[in-house]
């Protein structure tokens, strides 16, 4: 059990710490006002190269090696922006040209990314997920950062770290949600379990909008020794859970702090709860019990960029 801190740990209030489409390759204009078939548009490359095709069946997309996708216009965008090594881009033949697509399509010229126009049949064959929106990259393994050295480079910072753990995260969507609003909230990065729990996945980098392209999220095999790492580094642990005795305002999130947020049915596992400093929880005035995980993780999130951004002289008659 590690040492009892909270007689120095700086707060806002008494709180007590808890120790527990169809094929028609005519369609796509490529030079001229209505185009060659088979030729590339700008320099991306037109996959109905062969006129055989619009007499029979089109062929399913070609077997790649592993990697993962980002799908989604907004993502890819962004994966494209962060420079993430993408090494194939799809485009659905009749998406319509307006100024997001241009952009991707400018952004991926600029990294040299191979641009394969396909009908609509073969973008929804390989697409992972449903969020397409006619628009697929094809890139290399999802990089994860090395724990020890997010935590360096986040205490190393001038201004108090956050550091997000998820314990138990599964659901794909909550992961990417949480990375969204981490990276919008200033979060030095996420720490997730190497089992039970989701990963970098075509699910979560759309749901994220991208922002896993950018936000640190590094994998550990034990969260609670990764736990113990976060507050040799001088982070307090807080952990966000239904049954949490004090709110979340009534925690000093301005200091270094790693949330800890749980799964979506059974909350934080037993040994990550005994590791946490407090345990705090949101007022529910209504019916439902709790919030989704990712909802509860974006409160606490912008209640600590409210404390940490707060002017104290705003709407005073005095200042």
């Amino acid at each position: 059990m590690h040492t009892n801190r909270s007689s120095s740990f700086p707060k806002n209030s008494e709180v007590q710490r808890q120790t527990n489409t169809e094929c028609c390759p005519d369609r796509i204009p490529t030079s001229g006002v209505h185009g060659t078939p088979g030729k590339p548009i700008n320099g991306y490359a037109n996959s109905h190269t062969n006129p055989d095709r619009c007499q029979g069946s089109p062929l399913p997309p070609r077997r790649e090696r592993l990697g993962h996708t980002i799908e989604g216009r907004r993502a890819v965008l962004e994966a494209l922006r962060a420079g993430t090594p993408v090494e194939r881009l799809y485009v659905q033949e009749t998406v319509e040209r307006g100024p997001q697509i241009n952009e991707i399509l400018k952004a991926a010229g600029e990294l040299s990314v191979e641009v394969v126009f396909e009908n609509r049949r073969d973008i929804e064959r390989r697409a992972r997920t449903r969020r397409h929106q006619g628009v697929i990259a094809r890139a290399g393994d999802p990089h994860y950062a090395d724990f020890d050295e997010l935590v360096d480079s986040a205490t190393a910072s001038r201004r108090s770290a956050l550091i997000v753990v998820l314990d138990g995260i599964e659901d794909p969507h909550n992961l990417g949600a949480i990375a969204r609003t981490a990276h919008a909230a200033g979060a030095d990065g996420l720490v997730i379990s190497e089992r039970r729990a989701v990963g970098i996945t075509p699910g979560a980098i759309s749901a994220s909008a991208g922002a896993l392209e950018h936000v640190s999220v590094a994998r550990v095999v034990n969260l609670s020794r990764a736990l113990d790492r976060l507050r040799d580094a001088g982070l307090w642990i807080v952990g966000l859970d239904g049954a949490g005795t004090q709110l979340h305002t009534d925690v000093d999130l301005k200091v270094p702090t790693a949330l800890v947020v749980g799964s979506e049915g059974s909350g934080m596992s037993r040994l990550v709860r005994e590791k946490c400093d407090f345990i705090v929880g949101l007022p529910m005035a209504g019916a439902v019990e709790s919030l989704n995980a990712s909802v509860a993780a974006a409160i606490v999130l912008y209640e600590a960029v409210r404390q940490r951004t707060a002017n104290p002289t705003l709407g005073n008659p005095d200042s």
